[in-house]
């Protein structure tokens, strides 16, 4: 059998100073990619989200790990060192690691790194072809720049509040945000875009430079056509509950047993829905031909929609609409997401082997590359895991040195007496 190809990003080294969601997503995506991904972590704590529980990481014997689920959602494919950077040190080690990186994330509160000697402008002097990412909630300059920023304020501050949830006025209505912390998520993703791009330009002039990332613009910019409905007409867009603002029918509708979605995107797929509901002469009312008298005539529409859509189970809709090219799906609750015959087939579901829980469950990467695939070399880290094999491989600190610094509480090791947590 022929040896697989490295990853994408095989032979880069990331230097992840980052936690929580935003910073650990962006390095995991580096590390799925075959970057070298080295997360320094807090000595006895770590990253905050390891005791973000329950649920936590069950064992062999089904008893309750202490790792927790949602640190182990942003950490695969790193290796863990403890070090204590409130120290001088702890500080010159991070240094030292970060002069052999190539990428360094961090998000820590604007200038919150400069005490320690671990900002931009100091690390740029020891090592100008690093790309040192900086992920903050309003970014490094700005009135709000010195604020604490996490997702759920800044899905309120970036306006996705203002258009997430029922309409005001109908029971449950009101501002709400999204079931997971989206715009964490969204911050990762272009982070990594952004470094990519400073890595290429790195490549023709041999420098690296400073990635500015708030969660605040990214929000923001991440409304999409809802910034444009705004910003063309001067009104702003309200709650829709789950109906779309430029689109009819597409929302979800009532059925004999639940409920689905119907998401039509042109006039002939509206003809083929019509046919299908046994009612192909909508289609050709003067009030619903087009998308834009859709639109302008939406209630009376979907009224019409529903009370058909109410008398068939949501599988057969769901074949019918197929059959004519509708889009047409149930609305699953994760449960039946893992358990859906195309999820399995796309292995979003993968398990790796892990030091106390035997195997983990963990969700792939949707990344698909057919000369470098994903790889899934490690799980995400016990805290502290490598931090012996990190500091001899890459400082070339010998185990002596090691267990000194361990002594010292400048390090923490899993190699050592008295584990990190």
């Amino acid at each position: 059998m022929d040896k697989p190809m490295p990853g994408a990003l095989a032979g880069l080294r990331v230097l992840d100073l980052s936690r929580v969601l935003a910073g650990p997503w962006a390095a995991q995506v580096f590390g799925d990619l075959g970057a070298d991904v080295i997360k320094v972590e807090r000595p006895g704590t770590g990253d905050d989200t390891r005791t973000w529980g329950p649920p936590y990481l069950k064992d062999g014997a089904g008893k309750d790990t202490t790792e927790a689920a949602y640190f182990l959602s942003a950490n695969r494919n790193k290796r863990s060192v403890c070090v204590d950077f409130t120290r001088p040190e702890g500080q010159e080690i991070v240094r030292k690691l970060a002069a052999e990186c190539d990428i360094l994330i961090e998000n820590f509160k604007v200038g919150g790194l400069k005490q320690y000697g671990l900002d931009y402008e100091s690390i740029r002097k020891i090592n100008p072809r690093l790309i040192y990412c900086s992920i903050t909630g309003f970014g490094q300059q700005g009135p709000y720049a010195p604020r604490a920023g996490y997702d759920f304020l800044i899905q309120g501050m970036g306006g996705l509040m203002s258009l997430t949830g029922r309409k005001d006025g109908e029971p449950g209505g009101g501002p709400q945000k999204v079931g997971v912390a989206l715009t964490d998520i969204l911050t990762g993703l272009y982070s990594v875009i952004a470094v990519l791009a400073a890595l290429n330009h790195r490549h023709a002039t041999n420098e690296g430079q400073h990635v500015d990332l708030a969660l605040l613009d990214v929000q923001v910019t991440s409304l999409a056509n809802q910034n444009m409905n705004y910003l063309t007409s001067g009104e702003a867009p309200v709650r829709m509950g789950n109906a779309h603002p430029n689109i009819v029918p597409y929302q979800d509708f009532p059925t004999a047993d639940g409920d689905m979605i119907i998401a039509v995107g042109n006039d002939g797929q509206f003809a083929a829905l019509c046919g299908v509901l046994g009612h192909p002469e909508w289609a050709a009312d003067a009030r619903f031909s087009t998308n834009t008298l859709r639109v302008k005539n939406r209630e009376t529409i979907i009224a019409m929609l529903r009370a058909v859509t109410a008398t068939r189970t949501t599988t057969e809709w769901v074949k019918a609409c197929e059959s004519v090219g509708v889009p047409c799906g149930p609305i699953n609750d994760l449960s039946a997401v893992f358990e859906d015959p195309h999820i399995k087939s796309r292995r979003l579901k993968i398990e790796l082997p892990h030091p106390t829980a035997g195997t983990i469950p963990l969700v792939g990467s949707p990344i698909r590359m057919s000369a470098t695939p994903v790889e899934y070399r490690s799980p995400p880290p016990l805290l502290g895991e490598h931090t012996l094999a990190v500091l001899e491989e890459i400082l070339g600190l010998s185990l002596s040195d090691v267990s000194k610094l361990a002594e010292s509480k400048i390090v923490a090791s899993s190699d050592f007496p008295g584990p990190p947590r």
